[in-house]
């Protein structure tokens, strides 16, 4: 009865530790309010990180499913632009800075616009959710972002070592 016990608890941790770690991976971004305290929020992204896929991005979706988005990865932080070209759907854009500080957010881009969509100054991620994801949410600017893309060393919420 004990080793039941032993077991089901060891089981229970190392399942909550593995809860834990499994944000720090590729396909997930997670976004905690800049102060700490309140939810963490978490989206499962597609990347995009090369210069074709960067460019197609959401090209064509018209759904993008609650929690989903895609993160449009940089080799380097720069000064980007994003526009609504052949995409159907609303999007808020959450430009990040490589310390995964939340520098900008547009929300609700417009449907096949093509007015370019300025982020600002050393941008390396932008992450692309549903239009109005953002409000909802209360995601805001200045809030810290945690992938695996972003320079553990420069990271205001680093993947923890082993992890990234």
């Amino acid at each position: 009865m004990f080793l039941a016990f032993l077991a089901a608890l060891l089981a229970t941790s190392f399942g909550a530790m593995a809860e834990k770690a499994a944000p720090c991976r590729p396909g997930i971004v997670e976004i905690r309010p800049a102060a700490g305290k309140g939810e963490v929020h978490r989206f499962t992204v597609e990347i995009a990180a090369t210069p074709s896929a960067r460019e197609r991005g959401l090209m064509g979706r018209r759904s993008l499913a609650e929690h989903h988005g895609m993160l449009f990865v940089f080799p380097r932080p720069a000064r980007v632009a994003f526009w609504m070209k052949n995409t159907p759907l609303p999007l808020d854009m959450i430009f990040i800075s490589a310390d995964g500080t939340i520098r900008r957010i547009y929300e609700n881009a417009r449907p096949f616009d093509l007015t370019p969509i300025p982020a600002g100054p050393d941008i390396l991620l932008v992450l692309e959710l549903a239009g109005g994801t953002a409000r909802r949410t209360g995601i805001a600017e200045g809030d810290i972002v945690r992938s695996p893309f972003l320079p553990a060393e420069r990271a205001r919420w680093p993947c923890p070592k082993g992890l990234e």
